[in-house]
């Protein structure tokens, strides 16, 4: 009973089992009623052919190499991709464009103050005034005018009237912004929507080139990265870690390829909205446009003006952002890692983030500074802020000039306004020095021009703070999650 037993396992065979079953060849005993059941146990071998795999459908990265790549989803995780970085980019982009926007507005130190041509006058002194100008029907009509606000305007050589400052509403273009009106990014963001010449929907003004950008740089950085560690330093080594000097140069190389990219960006964003005063009509057209009137490739690349703030710009940010935590965690003096204590080294990456922006943000305005003016035969862009009329000569001459020639506080408030207040005030009956008290105060701030540089660091300390506390609270156990690319 046995050995029949045995022997009709050995024989059956379920087709639909995914086992393949070999017989192997029949053990010659001498004596068959003495042998054991086992000698005639066949083989076992693994079939050839892979099972599904249900995860093939959101990764097509899981696939057989064998099998090759499948066209339909690569097709659908390269359209899926690109969405969701549009959408991502989508989102930020109001916030970015009101940074950018109060990084290049040019805020003079002596907007604000009154005319010298105009004589200050209260407004209870209107009636008085307009009976004396009726005086002017008995005055000789060859004498020399009295000079006040009737004087003539000084006129340019076209017969237009010569800005005198940028309060000036009479003077002022329709389609810039009036300076100083907001003091912040999100102050930024409303007055554009509410904005005759812009409206909401320029909150979104460059989207395509900053995609593009991006997309570009998170591809091709890694890549670049890899190549640049296999020929400087090629290691079989496990848990080998790479030198300092190969990220900083990756993103180097990388943002020095994209830097046009960038250009046209910083130009779509800052050129008006309005279709009577556009300066480049798309990305194509900028483009054509800059490489025709401003020195072609050698001057889109290697102006110095766009050169050096490019290297400082794409420099500077990975060696901070590498080399600040671990001194701060050494400075701390408790030995922390990355591997063994996520959660202290991620407050680390934290505070050197937060301390790398009051390096880095100088030198990101200085680069949108210089961006934004041209060069060669190319004509001025009409911005939909106030631009400094003068162009600059470098980076330290416009470290300089925003230094020494602008004013931080913001929003400004014109002369009238300040006349108003301070009538409504002594009205009301409240004391005078605590109007002087205010303007002390404000002194210090409109005396220098050191907040233009660190525009939109509020928002940037916000940004750094939510995404730490992402990460914070969604990190699992798992480091190699199958979203952790997301």
């Amino acid at each position: 009973m046995t050995s029949s037993s045995a022997s009709l396992r050995g024989l059956y065979s379920d087709p639909s089992s995914a086992w393949s079953f070999v017989q192997s060849a029949p053990a010659v005993a001498s004596n068959s009623t003495n042998s054991h059941p086992a000698a005639a146990a066949p083989a076992y071998q693994w079939s050839s052919r892979p099972a599904h795999n249900s995860i093939f459908d959101l990764s097509p990265e899981l696939a057989d190499p064998s099998d090759g790549i499948d066209p339909i989803n690569l097709i659908k995780t390269l359209a899926a991709s690109a969405i969701l970085q549009y959408a991502s980019t989508a989102i930020a982009m109001p916030w970015e464009v009101g940074k950018l926007l109060l990084q290049v507005q040019w805020v003079p130190r002596d907007a604000g103050e009154p005319d010298p041509a105009e004589v200050p006058e209260d407004d209870d002194d209107a009636l008085s005034d307009s009976s004396n100008d009726n005086d002017s029907y008995f005055a000789d009509p060859n004498a020399t005018p009295h000079t006040g606000t009737s004087a003539l305007r000084q006129t340019d050589e076209q017969g237009y009237v010569v800005r005198r400052s940028v309060l000036e509403e009479g003077t002022r273009p329709e389609y810039i912004i009036p300076v100083g009106s907001a003091n912040g990014v999100w102050g930024m963001m409303r007055r554009v929507g509410r904005f005759r010449g812009e409206g909401w929907l320029a909150l979104w003004k460059g989207l395509l080139t900053s995609c593009l950008t991006e997309v570009l740089s998170s591809t091709f950085q890694p890549i670049i990265r890899g190549v640049l560690q296999a020929l400087l330093v090629p290691t079989t080594t496990v848990f080998y870690h790479p030198p300092m000097f190969l990220p900083v140069l990756s993103h180097l190389i990388m943002g020095f390829i994209l830097s046009p990219l960038d250009l046209i960006r910083t130009r779509l964003i800052v050129q008006s909205f309005s279709s009577r005063h556009l300066t480049y009509t798309g990305p194509l057209d900028a483009l054509s446009r800059i490489l025709r009137e401003e020195g072609g490739l050698k001057g889109i690349y290697l102006h110095p003006h766009l050169l050096i703030p490019t290297i400082i710009d794409n420099t500077l940010p990975p060696i901070v952002s590498f080399v600040l935590p671990g001194l701060l965690a050494s400075y701390v003096g408790v030995q922390i890692s990355e591997d063994a204590n996520p959660i202290a080294w991620g407050f680390a990456e934290l505070a050197g983030s937060c301390l790398g922006l009051l390096i880095t943000l100088p030198f990101e305005t200085v680069r949108r500074r210089l961006q934004v003016q041209v060069r060669g035969v190319a004509k001025p862009i009409k911005g939909c802020v106030e631009l400094r009329p003068a162009p600059y000569n470098g980076v330290v001459d416009t470290f300089w000039h925003i230094l020494t020639e602008e004013r931080s506080d913001l929003p400004i408030t014109s002369q009238k306004r300040k006349r108003r207040l301070s009538k409504g005030k002594e009205r009301a009956g409240e004391d005078a020095p605590a109007a002087v008290q205010d303007g002390e105060e404000q002194s210090w701030m409109r005396s220098t021009g050191i907040g233009q540089l660190y525009r939109g660091l509020g928002m940037r300390l916000g940004a750094s703070v939510i995404m730490f506390a992402l990460a914070l609270f969604s990190g699992g156990d798992e480091a190699d999650g199958g979203w952790a690319e997301l």
